[in-house]
């Protein structure tokens, strides 16, 4: 398979994206300790100083690296996915396979101007591959490119 130096990076602005949704996750983990903190008499930040580092540790090392483990080529009759920190997952979905593409938004995304590109194809086993953190504008692009590719080879 192609080096992974020859991947798209997927658009800075995920990382801030990814951020939001940590902190969020992150202030209903430290509610908890506070309760737990409250609840537990005598063990004054037992419970809420290893949040805080749990929730500190995911907000700034969590982002970058599922940031830089990501990434995208789109290249002749096919679109490759990288994704993966742990257990990386590298996948080829062929134009030809193709069924549909969605380009899709939700708030965050949308306030960072980004969306997230799904290929539909054909078959069971893997049946759709989902590419978020590209700009929205791009993200329509390329789902025009597949488009136009998918035409040219049904003609």
């Amino acid at each position: 398979m192609d080096a992974a130096d020859d991947l798209t990076p997927l658009d800075p602005a995920y990382k801030s994206l990814m951020r939001v949704q940590l902190a969020i996750v992150a202030a209903v983990l430290l509610v908890a300790a506070t309760i737990a903190e409250v609840a537990i008499p005598g063990w004054t930040g037992a419970v809420w100083i290893p949040a805080l580092l749990v929730a500190a540790y995911a907000l700034i090392r969590v982002p970058l690296r599922r940031y830089h483990a990501r990434g995208y080529a789109l290249a002749g009759e096919r679109l490759r996915v990288v994704r993966g920190v742990i257990f990386r997952k590298d996948t080829v979905v062929p134009f030809g396979r193709v069924q549909h593409i969605d380009v899709g938004q939700g708030p965050l995304e949308r306030f960072f101007h980004l969306a997230t590109l799904t290929v539909h194809t054909a078959g069971t086993h893997n049946a759709s591959v989902a590419l978020p953190g590209l700009k929205h504008d791009t993200a329509v692009a390329m789902r025009e490119d597949i488009r136009t590719a998918i035409r040219r080879d049904t003609r």
